[in-house]
């Protein structure tokens, strides 16, 4: 059986969509071809899982191509650094080589050539560059994962959840990071299942202050530049900083009620079960 090449896959701070994913193809006794950037404890980890670990950089032409060779599907992420678009050119390019079958990429839920975040109209370019390729490429909208929203409540005040994001009923889009990486694995599992090429990923909508108390704080509002420079300090990448402040104050300016977000059946039609809620998540995950 061919392996299915992984990228993203030691996980970083936020989803770690790649490494719930190499978990759940091992587990489906699926070879998996695992892509990390630093050969780490977390790489030990999956080793020990009984991946197949490269160690290299998505960016490498010639690393890349290596990569993918013997392998008919794969799956592309990238973190939330500098470097998307020019990982997404190379790594379309090989896949075109290499006639990869199918490429289950992840994207962000209102990706666009007119969207409101760089980073957004990054996502959008990387969905093109991989159509371009003829991969089969199926792109994972996903919305705010539930990691990166705990995060920034553990990092923090821990009474509070502090986000420049106006009135405590500003509606907010969620999903697991697990349960992305459980239609990625539907997907590739099987390459003869069908698939629109853009599938939307939200497992729960809540109110910014129902999602803080779920996660046990108060929310409070704070102005963006104040949330820019703690999350610059707390994340170390200027990249990041300048992304999710953007995303906030778009969630801040659409404010409540809007009704644009819904969960979506995608979650259970490829990923098996519904999906999970942020209250489950809450609940379950380590140390609570």
């Amino acid at each position: 059986m061919e392996p299915v090449l992984v990228t993203g896959a030691a996980g970083g701070r936020q989803g770690s969509t790649g490494r719930h994913l190499t978990a759940q193809l091992l587990g489906r006794g699926i070879p998996v071809r695992a892509l990390v950037h630093t050969d780490d404890e977390r790489a030990m980890v999956l080793r020990a899982l009984g991946a197949n670990v490269l160690v290299g950089d998505l960016r490498d032409i010639a690393f890349t191509r290596a990569a993918m060779d013997g392998v008919r599907a794969a799956y592309f992420t990238y973190p939330v650094i500098d470097g998307l678009l020019d990982a997404a050119g190379a790594f379309a390019v090989c896949a075109r080589e290499a006639r990869i079958e199918r490429v289950v990429a992840v994207s962000q839920l209102a990706a666009g050539p007119q969207a409101l975040t760089p980073r957004m109209r990054q996502h959008w370019v990387a969905e093109q560059l991989l159509d371009w390729a003829e991969v089969g490429a199926i792109h994972l909208r996903a919305a705010v994962f539930y990691e990166n929203l705990a995060r920034i409540a553990d990092t923090g005040d821990p009474a509070t959840l502090t986000l420049p994001m106006g009135s405590t009923h500003t509606e907010l889009p969620l999903v697991a990071a697990s349960d992305v990486a459980r239609v990625a694995a539907g997907l590739l599992s099987d390459l003869d299942s069908t698939s629109e090429p853009v599938l939307l990923l939200t497992g729960d909508v809540q109110s910014i202050g129902a999602a803080a108390h779920t996660l046990g704080r108060t929310y409070r509002d704070t102005d963006p530049e104040t949330w820019r420079r703690w999350a610059l300090d707390v994340y170390g990448s200027p990249h990041a900083a300048e992304h999710l402040t953007k995303l906030w104050e778009i969630f801040r300016l659409l404010g409540e009620g809007t009704g644009l977000y819904q969960v979506t059946p995608a979650i259970q039609q490829y990923g098996g079960h519904p999906p999970i809620t942020l209250a489950d998540f809450a609940t379950h995950r380590p140390g609570h």
